[in-house]
């Protein structure tokens, strides 16, 4: 039988966030250190879910069992936790957290649960350094600790905190390697499973799950909900201690079953762009198939992780007519993804990708240069000539080179796959794979039938695939699953009507196209997309001016004092100074390197300490994101280019079609 399936996987990636599906909810880390959902672009960061106004009102049991307990014991409210030290969701939340206990102290107690994510590698070895202290009384010290330090959190500053905070340090050691903490972590996370608490932070507020580093209101809110009820059951006779298990009597002890997309779910017609498969990268299954999947992804991204058993899946349900071509596109903010991809292609080399390909997969948390050896032996490969690879960066321009093609095609998000050219994002059901892969079949069997020979498939349906690509209107300004393909163009988008006031504004201020963009500092896609602007200021001079908008998101705890600090330097003429600073520091934004950056640029430190410290721009950027949020900007980057909507890092020929169109209604002025 004829393949009738090749999967191309390029991996490396071009997003994260952290990033391919980011996270659970938006404000939290699911599978991932950042907060795109499974099937959002993963090229926008996007806003927060909106707080809870008398939602779900689903109560489920949570035991306290032996957790951590912090909070008197006849507390009318419970908030139990389940979160990752080393989730930096975790932290926002855990502050929040605490200005819960002050604002509704001897009202609620708060207690603990274990679930260190698998791609955090320092989360569990925290975990049990908390456990271990809270055997001699000082579990919430250590807590304190790790999440005041969560940059660091390696065996000597656990040591560090331990003396710190008056431990028998010796016995604090002997203690983190007993097997009791490992199997606590364990329950706590077959519990956090079964109540559907698949991501961290997640709370429950009296049995309430509330998911994610939701702002304070959202907590205040079910906490004043639940507080009511709480009095209303004491006025009734129970006693405050017995409050708790009152309320969790009815509640529910599982999470309802996530629902399979249905096949239908899965987009008819995808935007379509042309991809090529180089024949020297790696491949696994047969030469020649009627439908090729071409996968951006990165070995660090948790969703491309997440991902690999449904490729699995398709290559058993589709036997030998399925073939697979893997690529890469690294990401930059995950720190050992460049690595990983060339010690694959060290592997590959020696004819053992795909054994390498599972074992970084499978150990997605350990991917430094020592372990990156340590796969390598288990597999069999001579170490001389692997070390040598990738001593030598012998593989680095060949990754760089999927990178730049992954980036050509308009893969700002991993993963992205291309099922014969159509895009399709995200780590999504095995289903909706199949219902674009059997409709592609069926296109492929007709041109086979038309007379068009196996081998020329693929080539027939990239043909068509160039000349949809160069329709400026067939672009990834729109969500996924809802490109254009074979099918009529959609309607075009509204025309945002925005007004610039005194935003930053760079460009002559009678330039025929206005790009608006809509922000935020510490989000690694505004940042990748810093340079395509500047790209676009050379290219079209004085034709192009551009405005900047603040929108800062909540679970970026740097972005709204990085917005203020470009405030107070707008005010000073150094707003674009400024802001190419931030950028460029995009990891150090925290208020002392942020008076740095001032003192670099030769601020009057006296009037700029001041804008910061009376919050003087505050209502300026809350404003700007509400505007954001109310035309649709729900993530950041969205740019308006002349009010025409695009969303994400996208690549500059994105940008230049919607440039080149207003240029030309305007009678190329």
């Amino acid at each position: 039988m004829k393949p009738n399936v090749i999967i191309a996987l390029l991996v490396g990636g071009v997003v994260g966030f952290a990033v391919g599906r980011m996270a659970s909810g938006t404000s939290g880390t699911n599978n991932a250190p950042g907060v795109v959902a499974a099937l959002a672009p993963t090229n926008v960061a996007p806003r927060a879910a909106p707080a809870p106004g008398g939602g779900d009102q689903t109560v489920f049991k949570v035991p306290v069992d032996d957790s951590p307990v912090k909070g008197p014991a006849n507390a009318l409210v419970t908030l139990v936790e389940f979160s990752d030290y080393q989730c930096p969701f975790c932290s926002r939340g855990h502050n929040t957290v605490v200005e819960m206990e002050k604002a509704y102290e001897g009202k609620i107690r708060v207690v603990m649960k274990q679930n260190p994510l698998s791609f955090h590698p320092n989360a569990k070895p925290a975990a049990l350094a908390a456990m271990a202290a809270g055997e001699q009384g000082k579990y919430w010290d250590m807590h304190d600790k790790l999440f005041a330090n969560q940059q660091n959190l390696d065996a000597a500053t656990f040591e560090s905190h331990a003396k710190a905070i008056g431990l028998n340090v010796e016995k604090w050691k002997a203690d983190m390697n007993s097997p009791k903490f490992s199997a606590i972590i364990d329950r706590d996370q077959a519990l956090a499973g079964q109540l559907g608490a698949s991501g961290t932070p997640c709370f429950f507020i009296n049995g309430r799950k509330l998911s994610g580093a939701q702002p304070a209101p959202a907590f205040k809110a079910l906490i004043d909900e639940e507080l009511g009820k709480a009095q209303a059951l004491v006025s009734a006779g129970t006693r405050p201690e017995a409050v708790y298990a009152a309320v969790l009597e009815k509640g529910v002890a599982n999470a309802p079953a996530p629902q399979a997309a249905a096949p239908q779910a899965a987009p008819a017609a995808p935007a379509i762009r042309k991809v090529d498969i180089p024949s020297d990268s790696p491949a696994k299954g047969a030469k020649l198939a009627k439908v090729n999947i071409v996968l951006w992804s990165d070995f660090q991204c948790p969703f491309c992780s997440r991902v690999v058993p449904t490729m699995k899946q398709i290559e058993d349900t589709y036997g030998k007519d399925v073939k697979m071509v893997f690529r890469h596109q690294p990401l930059p903010f995950h720190n050992n993804a460049k690595i990983a991809a060339e010690a694959s292609m060290a592997a590959n080399e020696q004819g053992k990708f795909w054994p390498m390909h599972d074992k970084m997969f499978a150990n997605q948390g350990a991917l430094d240069r020592q372990n990156l050896e340590n796969y390598a032996k288990e597999i069999g490969l001579d170490m001389g000539k692997f070390k040598n690879a990738l001593d030598t960066n012998k593989f680095a321009a060949r990754v760089e080179a999927d990178s730049a093609a992954g980036n050509a095609v308009g893969a700002n998000g991993t993963p992205t796959f291309f099922i014969n050219g159509r895009e399709f994002v995200g780590a999504q059901p095995f289903e909706a794979f199949k219902a674009i892969i059997d409709e592609e079949i069926a296109k492929a069997d007709k041109l086979i039938a038309s007379g068009t020979k196996l081998e020329n498939v693929y080539a027939k349906l990239q043909e068509e695939a160039g000349k949809v690509a160069a329709d400026p209107h067939a672009g990834h300004n729109h969500p996924p699953g809802q490109g254009h393909g074979e099918a009529a163009p959609a309607a075009p988008a509204p025309i945002a009507n925005i007004d610039i006031g005194t935003a930053p504004v760079k460009g002559p201020k009678n330039a025929p196209v206005t790009i608006v963009a809509f922000s935020d500092f510490q989000c690694p896609f505004c940042s990748r997309v810093v340079p395509t602007l500047h790209d676009l200021e050379k290219q079209y001079g004085n034709k192009v001016k551009i405005a900047f908008k603040h929108q800062p998101l909540p679970f970026h705890p740097n972005a709204r004092p990085a917005a203020a600090a470009s405030m107070a330097a707008n005010e000073q003429g150094k707003f674009w100074e400024m802001h190419d600073k931030l950028f460029a520091n995009q990891g150090a934004l925290d208020r002392q390197n942020l008076e740095k950056y001032a003192q670099e640029l030769g601020l009057d430190m006296g009037k700029f300490k001041a804008a910061m410290d009376g919050n003087k721009f505050d209502a300026l950027i809350t404003k700007d994101s509400t505007e954001g949020t109310a035309i649709g900007a729900n993530g950041t980057p969205t740019f308006f280019i002349n009010g025409r909507q695009l969303v994400g890092a996208q690549p500059i020929d994105q940008f230049k079609a919607i440039i080149d169109d207003e240029l030309k209604k305007k009678g190329g002025k």
